[in-house]
């Protein structure tokens, strides 16, 4: 009875000291970063020096994508660990409180497990065409401040797109941008972590996403940003699906041609706009970095970074996001755990954000969710070559979905209509192969591939 009494209170003292110790999380997103940053392709002039800086502390998931390719059922989906072909979210407008009204974000879960939990900027997409921020997901949030929008359209094309096409040097004080009030107020969080409980928090930095404004400095010394690859003709192998999807934002491509050819210089500026606000996001990332490197928490904080998905700067003669090829779907994505992930690891196996949801919760050892329709990534950053078997899944709209393998990109759209690129060979996915009848073995192993996992729980409670 003594020895049984003595090991019942030391499991108690190990509890609470378990309870002391849990990590804080520092969840950062960073809206529209595609794959065009030295992070992912060291040879790019687009230099981000602070994502390679956190990347170094853990694990950068080189084949990272996101789970669709806008705002909305992106932030949804990664921040709910459910696929919009489970929540129904598809689009920017979709109410998707409404939709889930039952479903704890991965800020709820976080909340009933005793943590202070706050954040600011753009976590979810922020009140737009029927989409809504989760005030309950938050203790304290600062919401996303207004654009600060010139008086006047930088571009010298005012006939041209809207003042989200615009682009140019703005605002003259780095104070007056979004993205350097939503940082500072995180860094003033992490300068004053609660006292009692562990820290999450959340960070939504709005750059690089359009308008392409950012302070001078960062438009300064740019080097050379070379035009994306084109192959004329391009898309005369897409199938019926494709040009389905891709009418609607076919005006953007087509009406920045058009203002080259009348303004010269002007595709380039913009192409040139966008890496500047890259480096402008990196700068905030490199800031935040700062203050939780001076903070009383730092060795004991894991850091999450991710893009919603990627932009499109004219590949596939395609300029925005709101498609399935590699461009629109390929992320920046990094973890750093603290007694988990080794500094400067790499994970080449493809993921998509599913992960993000159920890894979490492991590394944090809160419960478990069955209803999460990804898996834990937590083997991966224990050995960045554990097998993998799932696959990364994009979808954009209704029964449009792609895989990602680390050789193919297949594309299904809902009309039955296939694209297949092999990245070996054709990493700008140029050539469509998926009617080559000696490819017929590999759609039919790819085809099988695109399947989802069904929530413990049914749907139908989880949108009560």
């Amino acid at each position: 009875m003594i020895l049984r009494a003595l090991f019942l209170l030391t499991l108690s003292f190990t509890s609470i000291k378990a309870e002391e110790v849990k990590p804080n999380v520092l969840f950062v997103v960073i809206d529209d970063m595609n794959n065009n940053i030295s992070l992912l392709d060291p040879k790019s002039p687009i230099k981000t020096p602070n994502l390679k800086r956190l990347a170094e502390r853990g694990t950068l998931f080189t084949r990272a994508y996101c789970i669709s390719a806008a705002c909305n059922p992106s932030r949804v989906a990664t921040l709910t660990g459910l696929r919009p072909s489970t929540s129904g979210v598809y689009q920017n407008a979709s109410n998707w409180r409404k939709a889930l009204p039952n479903r704890k974000t991965i800020m709820q879960q976080f909340q009933d497990a005793g943590y202070a939990v706050y954040g600011a900027g753009k976590i979810f997409h922020h009140k737009l065409e029927g989409a809504f921020h989760d005030k309950a997901s938050f203790d304290n949030f600062l919401p996303m401040a207004p654009q600060n929008m010139p008086t006047k359209k930088l571009n010298k094309a005012p006939e041209y797109g809207s003042r989200n096409t615009d682009w140019g040097i703005w605002p003259v004080d780095e104070k007056d941008t979004i993205d350097f009030r939503t940082t500072e107020y995180c860094i003033r969080r992490l300068k004053n972590p609660p006292k009692n409980k562990p820290l999450f928090l959340a960070c939504g930095i709005f750059k690089p996403h359009s308008p392409f404004f950012a302070p001078s400095k960062y438009h300064k010394n740019l080097p050379t940003i070379k035009k994306p690859n084109r192959l004329e003709n391009d898309l005369n192998d897409l199938p019926p699906g494709a040009k389905a999807l891709m009418k609607r934002n076919k005006w953007f491509w087509n009406g920045m041609t058009k203002l080259d050819k009348k303004i010269p210089g002007s595709y380039q500026n913009f192409i040139n706009a966008y890496a500047a606000c890259c480096r402008f996001a990196d700068a905030q990332v490199g800031r935040l970095l700062d203050a939780l490197d001076s903070s009383t928490i730092a060795k004991n904080t894991i850091v999450v970074l991710w893009s919603d998905h990627g932009f499109h700067l004219g590949e596939k003669d395609h300029i925005e996001k709101f498609a399935l090829w590699e461009k629109t779907n390929h992320i920046p994505f990094i973890i750093s755990a603290p007694n988990i992930t080794k500094p400067n690891s790499r994970c080449d196996q493809p993921v998509d954000l599913t992960v993000l949801y159920p890894t979490l919760l492991e590394l944090c050892g809160l419960k478990k969710d069955s209803r999460c329709d990804g898996f834990s990534a937590v083997p991966l950053l224990m050995d960045p070559e554990a097998l993998w078997q799932y696959p990364a899944i994009s979808t954009y709209g209704k029964d449009n979905h792609s895989i990602r393998t680390k050789k193919w990109r297949y594309i299904r759209y809902n009309d039955g209509s296939e694209e297949l690129y092999n990245h070996d060979y054709d990493p700008n996915e140029w050539t469509n192969l998926a009617k080559q009848t000696t490819i017929a073995p590999i759609l039919t192993k790819l085809r099988a591939r695109i399947s989802f996992s069904q929530p413990a729980e049914p749907v139908s409670n989880l949108r009560r």
